[in-house]
């Protein structure tokens, strides 16, 4: 009898730990390791964009002049994981992030319209809302070419805020440039260094080398979906 109320007491304890996020209890126990760096990365690349993209407002307020909308749009966007009410809205990440940097885009706000190709991208990249999302078991379920399209399309970000300019020769974005003081804020090269970096270990995580990035005029965004 005592053998089977001990048998019955962890049942039930089994039960209840099961259920607890994904920080704790029996799935964390269950779910590799690899698994939960994957989803680590994932949640702080969110953070880090989200504050690559407030800085950016702060840079470029002319897209969004009131600071309670911008709180609101980076909010919808990385908190909620919903859309903009743009045009962009329902396509892929890299036809938005093509958008961004159009001359005829069709949306004025191009930092809200950038963050959401951002936050587009990781959930392609890293196949967020796919069959696996909620049942991974290695990180293997996440294609490595699609990691290498993603390094490949942020770094093309990083490097497209800094050389691309409207028909008046004025960079959409203000980013890095010496400030009055000739003070050279780098906050931006460390987000987005931060988000490569992670990007960088996923891939060899799953046993790949980061892509040689070398970028011309004419380079495009690659599509994430394989």
């Amino acid at each position: 009898m005592q053998v089977l109320r001990t048998i019955f007491l962890t049942l039930i304890i089994s039960t209840l730990l099961w259920g607890c996020g994904d920080r704790g209890g029996m799935r964390g126990i269950l779910t590799s390791s690899d698994v939960l760096v994957i989803k680590h990365h994932v949640r702080q690349h969110y953070i880090c964009l989200e504050e690559f993209c407030r800085r950016l407002y702060l840079k470029n307020p002319k897209y969004e002049t009131n600071p309670f909308r911008q709180a609101e749009k980076l909010r919808i966007i990385f908190l909620e994981e919903r859309d903009l009410g743009s045009p962009y809205d329902h396509l892929p990440s890299n036809e938005i992030l093509t958008a961004v940097f159009a001359a005829d885009t069709l949306y004025h706000d191009r930092v809200a319209l950038l963050a959401l190709g951002l936050r587009k991208s990781i959930d392609e990249g890293y196949d967020q809302h796919g069959p696996f999302t909620n049942n991974m078991i290695t990180s293997l379920q996440i294609p490595l070419e699609r990691l290498k399209r993603l390094y490949s399309n942020l770094s093309q970000v990083n490097w497209r805020l800094k050389v691309y300019r409207d028909s008046s020769g004025e960079l959409y974005f203000l980013s890095n440039e010496k400030g009055c003081n000739g003070y050279l804020n780098m906050g931006y090269e460390v987000l987005m260094t931060k988000v490569l970096t992670r990007i960088e270990d996923d891939i060899y995580m799953r046993g790949g080398n980061p892509p040689n990035v070398v970028f011309k005029m004419s380079t495009m965004f690659f599509s994430l979906f394989l």
